[in-house]
């Protein structure tokens, strides 16, 4: 079953404390899993102005699918964000999302913009191929002749980009973890804090459940 992050949006703390707005969010997200399935593993409530990017609720909930796999679900578009530059920021941030009043935004709305790009990169592609095919009929050798001594690419930047990226995840997730044990009255036993993690969907780097000794790993990086 696909796990789910619902987050919803208010603009005033009246909204968040009537419960207006938040109610409709709330059965438009409900709607969308009787259609589509699912499961809601965790809510999250931000009472923020749509014009702001700066919203802790907000990051939290993708924090939580980050860590968890799970895909973020909001009840209209415009309960995210209005601004297309934050919607393009959460697109590069690799978090699956969907709108619960037009699932099909994902793919027809937000990444317009990516798709427009990847089809001049086709164009660019196409035009280069043609290129070097008029070139071969006139008697262009082509390839590098020191191939050898460039086959061997350097791999450096891409080995470092990953390592900072399983380093962020794993400050996220001591985040958790602190969080947790906190909500639980303090520090507890590594496999009493795997087990926390395991109950609140989140897996380690490889999709795995924690067990003590990743948690170990974790907490000593």
């Amino acid at each position: 079953m696909i796990k789910l992050v619902a987050y919803y949006r208010v603009s005033t703390d009246k909204q968040g404390k009537s419960g207006l707005g938040l109610e409709a969010q709330q059965e438009a997200v409900s709607t969308h899993l009787a259609h589509c399935g699912g499961e809601i593993i965790e809510h999250f409530t931000e009472i923020e102005s749509g014009t702001k990017n700066d919203r802790p609720e907000l990051e939290r909930a993708l924090r939580k699918c980050r860590l968890t796999g799970a895909t973020l679900v909001i009840a209209r578009l415009d309960r995210l964000s209005r601004n297309a530059s934050f919607l393009m920021s959460l697109m590069d941030s690799k978090v699956k999302f969907v709108c619960a009043d037009m699932p099909e935004a994902n793919n027809f709305t937000v990444q317009i913009m990516a798709v427009m790009a990847q089809y001049e990169s086709k164009l660019i592609s196409e035009r280069t191929r043609a290129a070097l095919q008029a070139a071969k009929a006139r008697g262009v050798k082509l390839g590098n002749p020191k191939l050898d001594l460039v086959r061997h690419s350097d791999t450096t930047k891409a080995r470092q980009a990953h390592i900072e990226q399983s380093e962020a995840r794993n400050a996220e997730l001591r985040s958790v973890v602190n969080e947790l044990r906190a909500e639980h009255g303090g520090k507890r036993s590594l496999r009493a804090t795997a087990q926390m993690l395991n109950e609140a969907n989140y897996t380690t780097a490889r999709g795995k459940k924690f067990q003590a000794t990743s948690v170990k790993r974790l907490l000593a990086r």
